[in-house]
C-alpha cells in the first residue's frame, strides 16, 4: 500500500498538472476540475494504485470541501436570494425535489435504483462551487445571467444538504429539524463575533487591521477558524459539513458586506492552490472505473435523469424571469438554456451524498462510482454546451477603409 508521503506526492503533481494541461486545450474548454477526477482516477486505487486516501489526507480533503463551499457562501449575496429571483430558484428546487422523488420512486418499483432517497437529492443539487471558476474566467457574475445561476446555485447547494440532514439521518425527521434549528441557532450566534471584533475604534479591530498584511496574516487565520469553528459545530450536531462551510461562507460576507479583495485573493490563494484540488483529485480516487465501464446504461440513466430532474424545471421556471423590478425582456431560450444547462452541473454534492449513502449501508460501491461518473460528466459536457449557446459577442472593430 503506497505511503501517506507518496500518495500525497501523487495529488499534488496531480494538481499541478491539471491546470497546465487545461490550458494546452483551446479556449479552456475543459475544466480543470474534469482534469483532476481523471488524474485522481488514473493515480488511484482502481487503476495504477499509486495514491491511497488515508486519515491524513482525508483531513486535507475535507478541509478542501469546506474551502469549497465557504467561498461558493461567500458569493451569495443574501438580497437577491430574499428577491423574486431567489424566491423562484426556491420555488423551482423543490419542484425538482418533487419530481425526483416520483421520478425515481417509480424506478425504485422497478428495482432499477436502489438507495432511492439518496439519489433524489443528488439529482436535485447544483455544483455552485464548481462552477464558480467558470463564471469568473468568463466575466458572468455580476451579469443578470450569472445572478440567475448564483441564486439557482444556492438553493441546489443549501436544498441537497437540508434535504440530506433530514431524511438521510438515523434520528427521524422531527428530531433532525430540532437539530438543524439548533444548528441554526448556533450559526447566528457565531456570526455576531465578526461584527464585534471588527467594531470601529477598537484596539483588536486594529490589531487586525494591521496583522492582515504581515506575516500574521489575521484576516485568513480568522476566516479558517470560522470555517472550522462551524464544521465542528455541524460534526457535534452530527450534521454534513457542508452546511457548517456554506454557513461560513454567509457569515463571511455579512462581516464583509462590500468584499475585500485582498482577503478574497488569499482565500483563493489558498484554497484552489491546495486544499480543493486536492478534493477533486480524491474524489476521482474514489471512482471504480471498472463499475462504470461494466455499466454504461445505467450511467446514461443517471445523465438523463439529472437533466430532467434538475434542468428542466430551471428551463420552464426561467419563462417567468423578468428581473428584480419586473421590467426586463424575458430571457431568450438561449438564455433559459445556459441557465438550465449550468443548473443541472452537479459533483461535490453528488459525492457528499453518495458517500453518507455508502456509509450507511444504503447504496453499493459501484453505483456510488457510477453515480459520481455522472456528475463528473455534466461538468465537462453542460457548462462547455451552455458556454457554446452563448451569443457571439458583437465586432466593435471599425472597418478598414480600403484604398484605390
Amino acid at each position: 500500500m503506497p505511503s501517506v508521503s507518496a500518495s500525497l506526492f501523487w495529488i499534488t503533481l496531480c494538481a499541478v498538472l491539471a491546470p497546465l494541461l487545461a490550458g494546452l486545450v483551446p479556449r479552456k474548454l475543459v475544466p480543470e476540475v474534469v482534469l483532476l477526477l481523471i488524474a485522481g482516477v488514473v493515480v488511484g486505487p482502481h487503476v495504477l494504485d499509486l495514491a491511497v486516501v488515508g486519515s491524513e489526507i482525508d483531513l486535507l480533503r475535507e478541509l478542501g470541501l469546506g474551502m469549497l463551499f465557504l467561498l461558493a457562501g461567500y458569493e451569495i449575496n443574501t438580497s437577491e436570494l430574499t428577491g423574486r429571483g431567489g424566491r423562484r430558484a426556491l420555488v423551482t428546487w423543490l419542484s425538482c425535489l418533487v419530481l425526483a422523488f416520483v421520478v425515481v420512486g417509480l424506478l425504485g418499483l422497478t428495482g432499477a435504483i436502489d438507495a432511492e432517497i439518496a439519489v433524489a437529492i443528488a439529482l436535485t443539487s447544483t455544483a455552485l462551487g464548481t462552477l464558480l471558476p467558470i463564471l469568473k474566467d468568463s466575466g458572468m457574475l455580476g451579469t443578470r445571467l450569472g445572478r440567475t445561476v448564483l441564486n439557482h446555485g444556492a438553493f441546489g447547494e443549501l436544498g441537497p444538504v437540508v434535504a440530506m440532514a433530514i431524511l438521510l439521518s438515523s434520528r427521524g425527521a422531527g428530531a433532525s429539524l430540532v437539530v438543524l434549528a439548533a444548528f441554526a441557532a448556533a450559526a447566528v450566534a457565531v456570526a455576531f463575533i465578526p461584527a464585534g471584533l471588527r467594531r470601529e475604534g477598537s484596539k483588536l479591530a486594529s490589531i487586525i487591521r494591521l496583522g492582515s498584511e504581515t506575516t500574521a496574516q489575521t484576516t485568513v487565520r480568522l476566516t479558517m477558524l470560522l470555517l472550522v469553528t462551524l464544521i465542528a459545530v455541524a460534526t457535534i450536531f452530527d450534521l454534513d459539513i457542508i452546511l457548517g462551510a456554506f454557513a461560513a461562507g454567509f457569515i463571511l460576507r455579512r462581516a464583509r458586506p462590500a468584499g475585500d479583495e485582498k482577503l478574497e485573493a488569499k482565500l483563493d490563494g489558498l484554497a484552489f492552490g491546495l486544499l480543493i484540488p486536492i478534493f477533486f483529485v480524491t474524489s476521482g480516487m474514489a471512482i471504480d472505473v471498472k463499475a462504470v465501464a461494466a455499466a454504461p446504461g445505467i450511467l446514461l440513466a443517471f445523465l438523463v435523469l439529472i437533466l430532467l430532474v434538475r434542468g428542466l424545471p430551471v428551463f420552464f421556471a426561467e419563462r417567468f424571469d423578468r428581473g428584480p423590478d419586473q421590467k426586463d425582456p424575458p430571457p431568450t431560450v438561449r438564455e433559459r438554456g445556459q441557465v438550465a444547462l449550468y443548473a443541472a452541473t452537479g459533483l461535490p454534492l453528488i459525492v457528499a451524498v453518495t458517500e453518507v449513502a455508502v456509509n450507511a449501508g444504503q447504496m453499493t460501491e459501484s453505483n456510488a462510482s457510477i453515480l459520481v461518473a455522472a456528475g463528473a460528466i455534466t461538468v465537462l459536457v453542460l457548462p462547455l454546451t451552455a458556454s457554446l449557446l452563448a451569443p457571439k459577442p458583437m465586432s466593435t472593430t471599425p472597418p478598414v477603409e480600403r484604398v484605390v
